[in-house]
């Protein structure tokens, strides 16, 4: 007997749905970019980086040079996505969750297959000691 033999087999379905259902949104590996490649490439010119999270998380300092987009504000803000597949486009946030539900809504839109996720966010950035700023302040 399994595990969820006790159970009604309508609730194993709905499990076992959820579960593949959780697998297919998961991210691909090839979405993502190292902290090291991200910060190479953006300092090179090589790519453009947008710091998805809120303006109160900006204010603690962001890596430089980024541009800020903020998550809350992507759908009308979504000119601002670079779509020039030439120049790969790499989304941070403070850990890379964010970042990747951005992509995926990216994706879902069309034509935005050269933008990518950094793995680790901002976290990740700040522990490896990459360069950040604060942000100019509008009064």
């Amino acid at each position: 007997m399994t595990r969820f033999h006790h159970l009604p087999r309508r609730v194993v379905l709905v499990m076992a749905l959820g579960a593949l259902s959780a697998c297919s949104q998961a991210a691909d590996p090839a979405d993502a970019v190292s902290l090291t490649q991200a910060h190479e490439a953006h300092q090179a010119g090589q790519a453009v980086l947008i710091d998805i999270r809120e303006p109160h998380e900006h204010a603690q300092g962001v890596a430089q040079g980024a541009r800020l987009l903020p998550m809350s504000q992507l759908a009308e803000r979504l000119a601002e996505v670079p779509t020039d597949e030439s120049k790969p486009v790499y989304l941070i946030c403070a850990t890379q969750n964010r970042s990747r539900a951005s992509l995926k809504a990216l994706r879902e839109r069309g034509a935005y297959g050269h933008v990518r996720y950094v793995s680790g966010g901002m976290t990740g950035w700040v522990r490896q000691g990459l360069p950040t700023v604060l942000p100019f302040r509008k009064f």
